[in-house]
Formats: structure tokens, sequence, C-alpha cells
């Protein structure tokens, strides 16, 4: 019997082994929900906020609520759009196989694992500075307001930037438990390298994007503008990572990590010269995923030998 078709027999007393296997089979259905493996994405850029805000490295506790945060906010924000896109998720070859459209878990189990996120987050701001928990509707309610923006513009990827570029300012702010405008450069370079790579991802759905009258660059503007609006949108984002260096007076060796970052964008967008659906996947999941650790990896020594 497949994992996927288990259903315990309500006619028969759920044993530990039965009980266990399903608790299993429904922890990687939400894990596959939430496409948990992508936190490499934003988390590191978040630690990297941690560290650069005063330039050493924060306590265990606050790394740790930080890190609740980050992926509790990123929980709601996934489970959300999976419920607001489950209708035209289902109309789309390489999407109707996904959690909600497939029948493997219903809506009001969605439902839940949003508003437990939504509690865990908010918990997580009452164990950080106080300011935190004034500020968590900002990240919120862009979450919301995200799947909608693809049925409207193109610019819905400059909003899933600034989503997940809200992530480091928030952790910069968990630090120093105050808003100013350092963070948000920093914060600005992750959103345009987000949204650079979210470009790329679109173009696995532009013909389905066009007939369902869903917006994104490659879908509306053609492949040509996508391909040189993520190249813009990440030599920007390089710009500006290189600039919060500058601002926190960070040394050589953040630099060299920045320019390990831009030989990697470099070498993803390459990939991507032609606009080959066949590089998706290695441009998109491996590459980013090497640029954030590698990221991270380079501020940590930074903070450390400085």
């Amino acid at each position: 019997m497949a994992e996927a078709d288990f259903t315990p027999n309500p006619g028969f007393a759920v044993g530990p082994r039965s009980l266990a296997r399903v608790c299993h089979l429904y922890t990687v259905r939400f894990l596959r929900l939430l496409k948990f493996e992508h936190s490499v994405f934003a988390l590191p850029f978040a630690y990297a906020a941690a560290l650069l805000a005063q330039m050493h490295v924060p306590g265990f506790w606050r790394m740790f609520w930080i890190t609740v945060a980050m992926v509790s906010a990123r929980s709601l924000g996934m489970a959300v759009n999976r419920l607001i896109d489950a209708r035209i998720d289902a109309q789309n070859p390489r999407t109707a196989g996904r959690e909600l459209p497939s029948g493997q878990l219903r809506r009001w189990q969605v439902w839940l694992l949003a508003l437990l996120s939504l509690a865990v987050l908010i918990l997580a701001t009452f164990n950080l500075p106080a300011i935190t928990r004034y500020l968590w509707p900002i990240v919120v309610i862009p979450m919301l307001v995200y799947p909608l923006t693809k049925r409207w513009t193109w610019l819905c990827h400059i909003l899933l930037g600034v989503i997940d570029g809200l992530g480091p300012v928030g952790a910069w702010v968990a630090v120093t438990g105050k808003v100013t405008w350092e963070p948000f450069v920093l914060g600005a370079g992750v959103a345009l390298w987000i949204a650079g790579f979210d470009v790329i991802y679109a173009f696995m759905d532009v013909d389905v994007d066009r007939a369902q009258g869903l917006h994104s660059i490659p879908a509306d503007l053609g492949h040509e503008a996508g391909l040189w609006g993520t190249r813009i949108f990440h030599a920007l984002a390089v710009l500006l990572l290189a600039a919060a260096g500058y601002i926190q007076a960070a040394g050589p060796v953040y630099y060299a990590g920045v320019a390990a970052c831009a030989a990697l964008l470099f070498y993803e967008n390459w990939l991507m010269r032609k606009a080959d659906l066949a590089k998706v996947g290695v441009a998109f999941m491996t590459m980013n995923g090497v640029i954030s650790v590698v990221f991270l990896v380079f501020t940590v020594v930074a903070v450390l030998v400085r």
C-alpha cells in the first residue's frame, strides 16, 4: 500500500503503530505543503542580519526565538498561499498534485496550521524586544495580500521579495530593539534577490498563467523581459548587500562573501540565459540555497574576526 493512500479504517482500533504511521504521513504532507526545505532561502539572511545588527553573535535564546518567528511566519505565509491558490493550482498540471488540490489535506487542516503558525509567531514576539509585539502585522498583512496580486499585476514578484526582505529587517530589530534605516538596505537586497529568482520560477507556468489570466513578468512581458528583469534585480541585490556591509563596517571578509554571491548569481543567470526550463530546478533551488548559506558563512566569519 502506497504511503499517500494510507487511511486508517474507522472500524478498527488504532494501535500505536497505526497512530505513528498516521502521524508520520500527515507530518510529511504538511512539510510538503510548506516546502519546508525552502526555508534555506530566507533563514540564513535573517541570521546574517542578526549578526550584522551589532557586529557580534547574539545569545542563544535571542537566536532561538528569531528562528521560531521566521519559521512560523513562513509557515503562515505558505499555508495562506496554498489556501488562496487551491483552485488555480488544481487547474495547473504542475501543481494539481499538491496537497490541497489532490485532497491529501483538507482546507480546515490547512487553516488550523495557519492559525497555529500565527499563534507561534505572536508567542515568539513576546520573547523578543517589546517593539516586535507591535510590528508583526506589518509582516503578516502582505502575506495575506501576496497570493492575490498575481491575479492583478506582474509586480507580484516584487511583493514576494518585500515579504522575504522583511525577515532580515525583523531579525535586526529583534537584536537592537529599535527600528532604524540600516536594516532596510539589507532587506532591499534580499527582496530583489528573491524577486529575481521568483521570475525564474515563473517561467515554468507561462502558458498556464496566460490561459488562466494570471500575471508574471514572463507571462505578461515575455521571456526576454523575464530574463533581463532577473539580471537587473540580481545586480541591484549585490550592490545593496555590499552597501549593507559598508554601513556596518563589516570588513573584507564580508565583501568576499558578497563577491562569492555575485559570482553564484552570475552563474545562475548564465544557466537561465535562454529560459531553459530544464535548468529551473538547479537555478531556483540549488543555486539560491547555496547563495544564502555562502552569505551567512562569510558574514559569521566577518563578525568573528572583526
